[in-house]
């Protein structure tokens, strides 16, 4: 008997006969969303600051009604309009053609766009700069101020240190001034929820280096005019590179452990359609995952998102960000296994040891299970010869070869003897 809908004709069938389906109707007072939001006369920039590793996504908030598609273009900051390039084609389509990028293609293989809005998966510092949302022939919408800074290092707090958002760090006065020409601190953010439940966990907050000061660049919108992030457009050259004067995004780790909350039990009617459809509503989904050997890898937890807590185990073992990254130093050597600032769980690279079922948390409950298998590969400039496994492969093969020539030398000359029996066993009785 066939499970149900394992025919791919039956679910439309369904769908189509069902009369929920037929008598759907758009609510009359539901708008277009950008109907409802009028692009600004003037473009400015909406600064926005992330750790790197992240995922990043830039919705375009506003654009005319008659465009059905957008475009969007990226230029680095400080640069001019001649050098603003487009990263897609007016069917949302990443470009083929590298030289369209100004950083090289390596961004275009990790951004993606969803419906009207830019997705770049694990942004680097490099992403930084200016990214707007326009149409084919050049009208832009909508822009943003992106600037991605590197957390170099991961500080363990095992006690609540002080809860303050920001810390000054450095004050810079003007000639003949004393109101300081701007000021550069660490804005951290809140602490995350315990990432585990019911076992020892952990909780991560990011600092962010910020900068303070009334000569800001007015085209680049911020909720505070004088505060800004320090890798923004709108810091003036005049203020040196701020990034380089010891002011750094950091990440800090401290323990948890808090009890699990019941949830509250899906309704009876999804319950019913998950069963109707062969799936068991309160098991985790499972997700397959083949690699290579010895080549980086990166698993993502399905639906995180930038300020969610996330935790990895393999099998039953945690796998803390503490034990692993604690006073090292992120820009240089890491351990094989690490959890990168994206909440990323990296092998690097990975091995066929890794081969196994790994578990990811979402904000402190079990969000999904990910079996993973890790096989042997060679890649280019390897030989067969050079795989360690190659010369016991021989000689198992050439031992079962050996073996079977043996057994069939053995059957032929056993035919042959008991032929020759019976034709001497023949002649005598003539």
């Amino acid at each position: 008997m066939l499970p149900p809908f394992s025919s791919p004709i039956l679910l439309p069938l369904f769908l189509l006969l069902s009369p929920e389906v037929w008598s759907y109707e758009a609510p009359e007072d539901k708008q277009d969303a950008f109907a409802r939001k009028a692009c600004p006369a003037f473009l400015t920039f909406t600064n926005a600051a992330y750790l790197a590793g992240v995922t990043v996504e830039l919705p375009c908030h506003c654009k005319a009604q008659q465009i059905k598609s957008v475009v969007w273009f990226f230029r680095k900051h400080h640069g001019g309009s001649k050098e603003t390039r487009a990263l897609t084609d007016h069917h949302g389509n990443r470009l083929l053609d590298p030289n369209l990028v100004p950083h090289g293609g390596e961004l275009r293989s990790r951004f993606s766009i969803r419906l009207f809005s830019l997705l770049i998966f694990r942004v680097e510092p490099d992403d930084s700069g200016i990214y707007i949302c326009g149409s084919s022939h050049k009208d832009f919408f909508y822009g943003y101020d992106l600037d991605i800074q590197e957390a170099r290092t991961l500080s363990f707090l095992p006690r609540t240190p002080s809860e303050g958002m920001s810390k000054r760090r450095k004050e810079t006065k003007g000639l003949g001034s004393t109101e300081p020409l701007y000021r550069v601190f660490t804005s951290f953010r809140p602490w995350s929820v315990c990432d585990r439940c019911g076992v020892p966990g952990e909780q991560v907050r990011a600092g962010l280096c910020y900068v303070h000061s009334q000569y800001l660049h007015l085209r680049y919108r911020r909720a505070n005019q004088t505060v800004t992030s320090c890798g923004s457009g709108a810091v003036p050259r005049a203020f040196g590179q701020l990034k380089q004067r010891g002011v750094r995004a950091k990440l800090q780790v401290k323990s948890c452990q808090v009890t699990c909350q019941a949830q509250a039990p899906p309704s009876s009617k999804i319950i019913a359609l998950m069963a109707f459809l062969g799936y068991n509503s309160a098991s985790l989904p499972v997700f397959y995952l083949s690699h290579a050997a010895d080549r980086i890898l990166t698993l993502g937890c399905p639906g995180a998102r930038v300020n969610m807590a996330v935790a990895w185990d393999r099998g039953v073992e945690p796998i803390y960000r503490s034990e692993r990254l604690t006073g090292r130093n992120l820009s240089t050597t890491s351990p094989r296994l690490l959890i990168d600032t994206g909440h990323h769980l990296v092998f690097q690279p990975a091995k066929t040891q890794d081969s196994g079922v790994y578990y990811c948390w979402l904000q402190g409950h079990q969000a999904a299970e990910i079996r993973l298998l890790v096989y042997a590969h060679l890649g280019r400039g390897q030989s067969v010869t050079s795989h360690p496994d190659f010369w016991k492969a021989l000689k198992t093969v050439l031992r079962s070869y050996l073996v079977m020539t043996a057994v069939f030398c053995l059957l032929v000359f056993g035919r042959a003897g008991v032929r020759h029996l019976r034709d001497t066993r023949e002649t005598h009785e003539d």
